[in-house]
């Protein structure tokens, strides 16, 4: 029998969820006996991911990497909000627990987040977070207006909406303060490409808060 066409989600019911979890055990046992014993000894990821909640960009497929290698946080857009306790505690057990090497911003083209975004339509509840890319649309409005082709403009706008959630990062405490005790901690933002499965690094990576406006700088704490 042939496989369903990825785009075709119709088998999928509670049922067969269930049944897709027995397979996977027969998989990861038959390739090794111990798999589950080694996960359940704990996990040494080096990598935070924070990326969108978008069913097509799974961290550990797109990568290549095994459960147990990538820390995970994703919501609508990857976006790193500073009054977001979820976020926050995440990138705090990430980063002063786990001590990740590095945290990633991964947006995708195609993202229906920013696309709502750029809208004038109102959605409900969700306008009050996707508000924060408007935020981002209303810094760079020069460069996007100036774009006439509308899928090139939602492309940029996806970038630049990676680089300033990486910004975002660098200007929590919690990053900076990993940096003031000479951590070890890489900051990098990524677009994927779903049409391609090509991943593009946006070149802002980071490993300290020196290129920061001083504003967002904090003082290291005093020993």
């Amino acid at each position: 029998m042939c496989a369903k066409p990825i785009h075709d989600t119709n088998h999928i019911t509670y049922e067969t969820l269930l049944q897709g979890n027995k397979k996977f055990i027969e998989k990861s046992l038959a390739l090794d006996p111990e798999y589950f014993e080694k996960l359940a000894n704990g996990q040494n990821p080096p990598v935070l991911w924070i990326g969108c909640a978008d069913s097509r960009v799974p961290a550990n497929q797109i990568t290549n990497t095994a459960p147990g290698e990538i820390f995970v946080h994703r919501n609508i857009a990857n976006m790193v909000i500073h009054t977001d306790m979820n976020m926050l505690s995440v990138l705090d057990y990430a980063v002063n627990v786990l001590q990740v090497k590095h945290v990633i911003v991964t947006g995708h083209y195609g993202c229906g987040g920013v696309i709502a975004a750029m809208s004038n339509k109102e959605f409900g509840l969700i306008d009050n977070w996707l508000r924060h890319i408007k935020d981002v649309y209303r810094i760079h409005a020069d460069e996007l207006i100036a774009i006439e082709d509308e899928q090139k403009r939602v492309d940029r706008l996806v970038e630049l909406n990676v680089v300033e959630n990486v910004y975002n990062l660098c200007k929590t405490s919690i990053v900076q303060n990993a940096w003031a005790k000479g951590q070890p901690l890489s900051v990098h933002g990524w677009v994927y490409s779903i049409k391609t499965g090509i991943i593009t690094d946006m070149k802002v990576s980071t490993q300290n808060n020196e290129n920061m406006d001083d504003v967002f700088r904090f003082t290291p704490p005093t020993p």
